[in-house]
């Protein structure tokens, strides 16, 4: 892990309006993540975690501070050139999965390629047979199991072939034995791929796959 940070967090901090109070989330984050890491981000529930994830994918601005992707200061890009930035080089594994009911376990694969100006062709079941689903692939949400949707979700994240995952709280709606083998599909995946991983995660267990743990606590590195 040689060379310029994928990611660079400078002084970050994120204030919201609360009913007319202001609402401090995170204070003064600073960190950098290297292209290849991956990275768990661990602390209590409002600690500021997802709020963390949001702000590194440019989902959100930050109030003080600098988010830096792929050496790209994301507060002076505006909505279009973020979106551009996140189709380019992200992708997303949700806690619920958000996976769009009216397109089957395929069209939700290939949704990301098409909105990127990529040929689709054999790519999207191509993935979906790698996370074991070459037999789902017409099914839609409503008719898979958790477990078979989080694959489908891992299969869309990984499609386009980035160089950044995001995944927050990937096992957070699985049981025990399910969740296991989404983190490990995941952990494969991304070796296979070479992509740096930072995901948030309640679950110690899947924190300690990591290389290295950033922890939140009243919305401050500890």
């Amino acid at each position: 892990m040689i060379g310029q940070p994928l990611i660079e967090v400078l002084g970050l901090g994120k204030t919201v309006d609360n009913g007319g109070a202001p609402l401090s989330i995170l204070q003064d984050i600073s960190f950098a993540v290297m292209p290849g890491e991956s990275v768990a981000i661990v602390g209590a529930s409002g600690s500021g975690k997802s709020t963390l994830l949001g702000l590194l994918a440019g989902l959100d601005l930050p109030t003080t501070g600098q988010v830096h992707l792929a050496a790209c200061n994301l507060s002076t890009l505006d909505e279009d050139e973020r979106a551009a930035l996140r189709a380019r080089l992200l992708g997303f594994v949700f806690q619920s999965f958000q996976l769009l009911p009216a397109l089957t376990a395929l069209e939700n694969v290939a949704l990301p390629l098409e909105l990127a100006g990529c040929a689709v062709g054999d790519v999207a079941s191509d993935w979906l047979s790698r996370v074991g689903l070459a037999h789902r692939l017409h099914h839609y949400p409503k008719h898979l199991s958790g477990g078979e949707q989080q694959r489908v979700a891992l299969a869309r994240a990984f499609v386009t072939e980035p160089r950044l995952i995001l995944a927050d709280e990937p096992t957070g709606n699985l049981d025990a034995a399910t969740g296991q083998q989404v983190i490990d599909l995941l952990f494969e995946l991304n070796a296979r791929q070479g992509a740096t991983l930072v995901l948030v995660t309640h679950d110690e267990t899947l924190a300690a796959r990591c290389q290295r743990l950033i922890r939140l606590q009243s919305g401050q590195l500890i």
